[in-house]
């Protein structure tokens, strides 16, 4: 198992759960390990710290998104095709679906295995056909 896939599976546990005691560290492990492995590459540590650099700007990218939807709402939709690695890792996937869809304006509808997210976006004019 990637040590990098691994933390994340943790990481996910541990904030779902939000409990950090001993007790629920080690179930914690124990779900990590057991979980099944996805069938995918082996993601790099520049891809995961360019991907976790992704989630980190996904943050304060949501909170102007969702002051400026209170200030000028947004009323018209564009559904947009976004091309991903098919051979990215299953846990940068996952990343990648959650840095989309964490921003109030976007969310992804479907991930096609053939390298592309449609993603539902909020956009303030009406998108040209």
């Amino acid at each position: 198992m990637n040590y990098l896939n691994f933390a994340l599976r943790l990481t996910i546990w541990l904030l779902l759960t939000a409990d950090f005691g001993l007790v629920n560290l080690a179930i914690g492990i124990l779900v990590s390990l057991l979980l099944p492995q996805g069938q995918g590459g082996v993601a790099t540590l520049r891809q995961w710290l360019s991907t976790l650099r992704k989630v980190a700007v996904a943050v304060p990218r949501a909170y102007i998104e969702a002051i400026e939807m209170m200030v000028r709402p947004h009323r018209h939709e564009a559904i947009v095709r976004e091309p991903v690695d098919p051979t990215r890792a299953p846990g940068l996937i996952f990343l990648d679906i959650f840095t989309i869809t964490f921003t109030p304006k976007t969310i992804v509808l479907h991930y096609d295995e053939e390298g592309w997210f449609e993603v539902h976006q909020l956009v303030e004019r009406r998108p040209e056909k």
